[in-house]
């Protein structure tokens, strides 16, 4: 994943299921840190994940996996 790097915002680690990842988080795949730039849902709940870098994940309801999340100011 090229370009991105942590700055001074507030980023939490969460674990997520394919019903609570976002667009944004990011996911350590193969010891490399991937964000989630585009979500599709699949049927009986599992979810498509396309990270900035290419590749691609499915989410099955079962999976859990643990993600940055940056914090959101309002």
């Amino acid at each position: 994943m090229s370009g991105w790097a942590p700055s001074g915002s507030l980023a939490a680690s969460v674990e997520i299921t394919s019903i609570s990842v976002q667009r944004g988080d990011v996911i350590q795949i193969g010891g490399q840190p991937c964000r989630v730039a585009d979500l599709v849902q699949l049927p009986a709940g599992a979810k498509r994940l396309f990270f900035e870098s290419g590749e691609v994940l499915t989410m099955h309801p079962q999976s859990r996996l643990t993600a940055i999340r940056m914090m959101r100011k309002w």
